[in-house]
């Protein structure tokens, strides 16, 4: 008797789609956060803020911004246990567990990131303009008449609680694709896949660029191109985002044929 490994993806309840909701969310307050100074960039003259609104700006930043790292982890363990362990997927990702996650993610990203609030609102600062279009931590550092290393200390153990997340997301995917690899049917294989690649695609652009902007000393010349690697982490990412999920649905893809062929019988 002979055994074919296939793959047979479960059907996911609205309890076990919280994870994507909470993304979803995230990713709104996370734009709206930067994006009105941002707008504001462009039009004549320097824009201006007070220091209680850049402070909570730069909060609900690295707030949202630390909660999405977590939902990250959170998202690829969702994906790993719906194509390593199928069968037990609902017993495993169920409402409770979802919730359990969702509060862990919420929490966590709060803890980690008051700390350093709390030591940056007693800082001192000798100029009232910076280098950048939000009130990003390391312009409003060089800003500082004060000492910072204190701030700068507990940002390296944070950055070092997000690289926690990005271990358990580069497992979870290491797993995924020799779990992948091991499939014998093509179908099996594209199915796999495209279950995971959407999310894969989102979260090394936004790793990618949040390694390249925090994980370096902060001097002048690289607040210059984290402006340009910012707009990037603000912007781009979280408006690709709803393409980048949606284009893997079936429904999609053909109303996008469809349209595409109406507009091309129209041309001719």
């Amino acid at each position: 008797m002979a055994f074919t490994m296939d793959i047979h993806l479960p059907k996911r309840s609205v309890s076990q789609k919280e994870p994507k909701a909470q993304e979803t969310i995230l990713d709104i307050f996370f734009t709206n956060t930067t994006a009105p100074t941002l707008l504001r960039s462009f039009l004549p003259g320097v824009i201006s803020i007070s220091v209680t609104n850049c402070i909570v700006q730069s909060y609900t930043y690295f707030l949202t911004g630390t909660a999405e790292f977590f939902l990250f982890a959170v998202m690829s363990f969702d994906r790993y246990i719906a194509i390593c362990h199928p069968l037990h997927y609902n017993v495993i990702m169920c409402k409770k567990v979802c919730i359990q996650f969702i509060c862990g993610v919420l929490i966590g990203s709060f803890i980690s990131v008051s700390p350093p609030l709390i030591l940056f609102m007693r800082l001192t600062f000798c100029f009232n303009l910076i280098n950048h279009f939000f009130c990003d931590i390391g312009p409003l550092l060089m800003n500082s008449c004060t000492e910072t290393q204190s701030v700068q200390l507990l940002s390296l153990v944070n950055t070092s609680v997000l690289f926690f997340s990005l271990i358990v997301t580069v497992i979870s995917y290491i797993s995924i694709m020799v779990a992948i690899l091991r499939i014998k049917s093509k179908d099996g294989r594209d199915k796999a896949f495209s279950t995971c690649s959407s999310h894969a695609i989102v979260v090394a652009l936004v790793f990618g660029s949040c390694m390249l902007m925090y994980v370096r000393p902060v001097d002048g010349n690289i607040l210059d191109s984290n402006k340009k690697l910012s707009i990037l982490n603000t912007v781009i990412v979280p408006l690709i985002n709803p393409y980048v999920y949606t284009l893997r649905n079936k429904l999609v893809k053909e109303s996008l044929k469809q349209a595409l062929n109406r507009t091309l019988n129209r041309s001719k």
